[in-house]
């Protein structure tokens, strides 16, 4: 067993104009100063990272490492979930979706979808330079329109759909195999890779690809109702990032899984602050601890009634509450008696 590592910032929900979170080395500064070790970086936000040019040039990804280590922080991985989005889209969402495009090709989801390829290809290059061994993204979604059966779907639509998905993924993992980075999807409503069913329809056309891991996020298993212990237990070989974000579903006689249109602070599932919701961490630090999880325990702030300062302070001191040092020897090593083979085949009887 080891020790998970941590704490650790996702920055994607701090990043801004003012500082002290507008530039690498002011927000490294904010996130140590609240106790984190690590950072997840969004590969989008030109604000703290260029992407391009980390692919191209290993001495920027030293300054961005250096910036880093001067206070105390560690690279966790880079993140291309807007970027994965764009992978695939399904029409109905091509206006929603264009913002997190670059400004050429919005309007035009050829173009985009290429572009989003692309980045995923540099995403792969600036991984290798910066000596990450994981990678966060979204599988994007071609299915997920048609998620709930009515009308009924026509016979091979989901199918289709996942052969495609799956058809524009195979190239990008294969890129990241190359480098010996993992690609870790974050299973999420919106995303056709949503709960383990649909992951492993794709993980099969795929040909169960080595890099095909998981970004384990226990908010939205809350938020679908599915068991998120077991989850674990099923696919632990393949979780090998971990964010920290709670949630809590509280169904009314109005609502319930869906949401009923409302607003995120009026709807049965919501996403809290750490310790705020219903999410039973101490449970998945344990699960995480016996299943000898490599990597980072990352805080994702999402919470619709905590200011984000608060939940990033809160944040780190929780994580740091629930990390398990794991034991270096058992517990009952003081009464054992030592190898003895022929007093073993005695008690035995043989």
């Amino acid at each position: 067993m080891r020790t998970i590592q941590g704490p650790a910032i996702f920055l994607a929900q701090f990043a801004a104009d003012a500082a002290p979170h507008n530039s690498l080395d002011a927000i490294a500064g904010w996130a140590a100063d609240k106790g984190y070790k690590g950072v997840q970086m969004p590969s989008w936000d030109g604000r703290l990272f260029d992407l391009k040019k980390a692919a191209g040039s290993k001495t920027y990804c030293d300054e961005v490492l250096g910036t880093l280590a001067k206070h105390g922080l560690t690279l966790t991985d880079l993140s291309t979930h807007l970027q994965g989005q764009l992978v695939a889209v399904h029409p109905a969402y091509d206006a929603g979706f264009d913002g997190f495009a670059a400004e050429e090709v919005r309007g035009n989801p050829g173009k985009r979808q290429k572009w989003a390829v692309q980045q995923l290809m540099l995403a792969a290059k600036a991984s290798a330079k910066l000596g990450v061994k994981t990678h966060t993204t979204f599988s994007g979604a071609l299915a997920w329109p048609y998620m709930y059966s009515w009308p009924p779907r026509p016979a091979g639509l989901i199918e289709t759909a996942f052969d495609e998905l799956a058809k524009r993924w195979r190239p990008i993992l294969d890129a990241f195999d190359e480098v010996g980075v993992d690609v870790c999807y974050e299973i999420h409503p919106g995303e056709d890779l949503h709960d383990g069913d649909s992951y492993e329809m794709f993980l099969d056309r795929v040909g169960n690809h080595a890099r095909a891991c998981l970004l384990y996020d226990p908010s939205h298993f809350v938020l679908q109702q599915l068991d998120y212990l077991e989850y674990i237990d099923i696919y632990h070989e393949r979780i090998k990032v971990f964010h920290v974000k709670d949630a809590e579903f509280n169904p009314t006689g109005r609502q319930g899984v869906y949401g009923g249109f409302q607003p995120w602070v009026k709807r049965a599932g919501r996403f809290r602050s750490l310790g705020d919701g219903q999410v039973d961490f101490s449970a998945i630090f344990s699960k995480m601890a016996a299943n000898d999880f490599p990597g980072w325990a990352v805080v994702e702030w999402e919470c619709c009634l905590k200011h984000p300062e608060d939940g990033a302070r809160e944040g780190a001191a929780f994580v740091s509450d629930h990390i398990i040092r794991v034991a270096d020897r058992a517990f009952d090593d003081f009464a054992a008696a030592g190898v003895d083979k022929a007093a073993n085949k005695k008690m035995l009887g043989i």
